[in-house]
């Protein structure tokens, strides 16, 4: 594990798409309202000079937003990105990143012309070596601070609009952690403890699915680009009927502490992982944003939670009924909707009755009450690797949903939902720039597909995959095995051969002249020539 982790530390760093790139974070960029960098391919702009992409004016939707949150001009995502940049890079073709360096999602190549399908897998169906793999590139990933993004540490009003910059360093899986805490948080409007709580551009309402799609597809990115690994994909925890946390082992994601039920093992290496941006409360009572420094250690203590609230991990029958729901979303499009796909996969609607507002938590939310720990937190959830595997499931459950009922692109609000989250917004906090609407569409058209939505014979052979892995690394030693027994065979049947032509020249061996010394009468056969009938029990030759 640990040479796979140097050797993958020494990969190259290429720019990939989280903000903010930290080309952009300067003071001439801010003040500028311009994120335009230079592509390394070409030396200009966008990549201009080989067609990549253009360095444009930011088009922003002016349709209403719901009455949820009722200001204007006070939080730095409303319109995003405006308030930092009003011009960027705009790509062409299949080229993509903050400055069109990088490709589509799907599109791999030197001119991002071949197009690849990758296969996101059941985690239990991982090879052992792929088990080590994963758990290696997460840590890679955690102890490699990035070197082309910075988180912000302060509100453009801090930044005395852009004069003087508070960035932070942070870790290429933390700038992950940061961007869901970012996306999340509460609205500052000004001071200690005045805060808006009731607003998040990416939960609660229907950015919540194509959200966190486009954040995995980000984050599986951004592996490969640090490992160099291309083939790798997000794998995922199916939690259908599940009695606890399978995949809390410390060959996976981290067991139990036997010392503390609140930590992990210490035989995992995410034992000593520190969390950031998790104390939500402490930040909206002193009206700041998340420094990002470190807060502790990770915690978990799976299924001693709230029973209240949740009563057990979701069940077959209520994905079923979940996947039943045939409108997206409905009514006010937020927690309280009924009958809505969305809000019930998300865990506000009753996966038993379609019913909003629920007094408990299902499906995607009671995964995150049930860890009872660092994912119980919306802000701070994506500190545990968890969450990884467990919004790829339920990213796979919205595309089942998509190919069932083939929804017109209609059905997305184009207006009136709560702010961050009409179809034509711009997703917070990406650079390059999505909006919502472009990820109500199918994962093959974005280039990856889920294993147990293949045909059944390709199931199978999926399935049966890390078996034959294992097979294969161990068939070598099966066959020398086999060679040596041969070889031993050999040799006691030539003993026994050379062994029974030597007694029959040894007269005094011979059995008639020892018989009489030994032999007893025979009183009875020991094969009875009657059946059963005789004795009441089989004899050896019907038992035969």
């Amino acid at each position: 594990m640990w040479p796979l982790t140097i050797i993958s530390f020494m990969v190259c760093f290429v720019p990939s798409f989280q903000q903010f790139p930290r080309l952009c974070a300067t003071r001439e960029a801010l003040l500028a309202k311009e994120c335009c960098p230079r592509w390394e391919g070409d030396g200009s702009a966008c990549g201009a000079r080989s067609g990549r992409g253009f360095c444009q004016d930011v088009q922003v939707e002016d349709q209403p937003h719901g009455p949820q949150y009722p200001f204007s001009g006070l939080d730095d995502r409303e319109k995003w990105p405006l308030v930092f940049y009003n011009r960027t890079c705009q790509c062409a073709g299949n080229f993509m990143g903050f400055s069109c360096g990088d490709c589509r999602f799907g599109y791999f190549g030197v001119n991002c012309n071949e197009r690849r399908e990758s296969l996101r897998r059941n985690v239990f169906h991982l090879t052992r070596a792929e088990r080590i793999r994963l758990v290696s590139y997460l840590n890679l990933a955690k102890q490699t601070l990035s070197r082309d993004y910075v988180v912000a540490t302060g509100t453009y009003r801090e930044m005395e609009n852009g004069s003087n910059p508070m960035f932070a360093d942070a870790s290429v899986y933390d700038i992950f952690v940061w961007m869901h805490y970012y996306v999340s948080r509460s609205a500052l409007l000004g001071g200690p403890g005045n805060v808006w709580t009731n607003v998040d551009f990416a939960h609660w309402a229907p950015a919540f699915l194509p959200w966190h799609r486009v954040y995995l597809l980000h984050w599986e990115h951004e592996i490969r680009k640090l490992t160099g690994d291309m083939g790798f994909s997000i794998p995922y925890w199916d939690w259908r009927d599940a009695q606890g946390c399978d995949v809390c082992t410390d060959e996976l994601m981290g067991g139990r502490n036997p010392q503390d039920p609140n930590l992990l093992s210490p035989g995992s290496v995410f034992s000593s992982w520190k969390v950031l941006c998790s104390r939500a409360q402490e930040y909206d009572n002193r009206g700041v944003l998340c420094d990002a420094k470190e807060e502790g250690p990770l915690r978990r203590n799976p299924g001693n939670h709230n029973h209240d609230l949740v009563e057990q991990l979701p069940t077959s029958a209520e994905v079923e009924f979940t996947l039943s729901l045939t409108n997206y979303d409905t009514g006010p499009v937020d927690r309280s909707a009924n009958m809505s796909f969305r809000n019930t996969l998300e865990g506000f609607g009753d996966p038993r009755t379609g019913l909003g507002n629920s007094s408990r938590r299902g499906m995607h939310a009671a995964l995150h009450v049930f860890m009872n720990g660092s994912m119980t937190s919306v802000q701070g959830s994506a500190n545990d690797p968890i969450f990884l595997l467990h919004h790829a499931f339920v990213d796979s459950i919205y595309e089942q949903w998509l190919r069932r009922h083939r929804p017109s692109p209609s059905q997305f609000p184009d207006s009136n939902a709560p702010i961050g989250h009409n179809g034509g917004y711009h997703m917070v906090p990406f650079l390059p720039l999505h909006r919502n609407r472009e990820y109500f569409i199918s994962s093959k058209d974005l280039g990856y597909e889920y294993s147990y939505l293949l045909d059944a014979n390709q199931r199978l052979s999926e399935s049966i995959h890390p078996y034959l892995e294992e097979l294969q690394g161990v068939w070598p030693f099966l066959l020398l095995s086999a060679l040596l027994g041969g070889v031993v065979a050999v040799a006691i049947a030539a003993a026994i051969l050379t062994g029974t032509r030597r007694y029959k020249k040894l007269p005094w061996l011979h059995v008639r002249k020892w018989k009489h010394l030994f032999a007893l009468p025979e009183r009875q056969p020991l094969i009875w020539s009657s059946d059963k009938e005789e004795t009441g029990h089989p004899n050896y030759q019907t038992v035969m």
